[in-house]
């Protein structure tokens, strides 16, 4: 698991960021906790997961870029919505390889 140097983080999972984050490289389940993760179909934007049900997941083995955790689905859409804005404000597009190209080069 790789985290996004631009990690988004829901303002619930502010409170307990580092806890989420070891956690989930433990593999510990945390049933309210949703990754937000580059889109695993080219015609979606961004892809939400619970984090139990990555656990699950053949990708999990994989070095899986995270770009935002969210504590509640709610917060998560939330979490999304603002990457969205950021995405189509920084790059006039939708293209989230784009905005994360451009974040680690500098160009923001």
């Amino acid at each position: 698991m790789n985290w996004c140097e631009c990690l988004y983080v829901g303002e619930k999972a502010k409170r307990h960021r580092d806890e989420i984050m070891d956690k989930l490289r433990e593999g510990k389940l945390q049933p309210e906790v949703y990754l937000i993760l580059p889109p695993g179909n080219p015609k979606n934007v961004l892809d939400i997961i619970p984090s139990a049900i990555w656990q699950l997941l053949p990708e999990k083995e994989q070095e899986t870029l995270v770009v935002g955790i969210a504590v509640t689905y709610w917060e998560a859409m939330e979490v999304a919505r603002q990457i969205v804005d950021d995405l189509y404000r920084e790059t006039g597009g939708f293209c989230l390889s784009d905005m994360i190209k451009n974040f680690n080069t500098g160009k923001q």
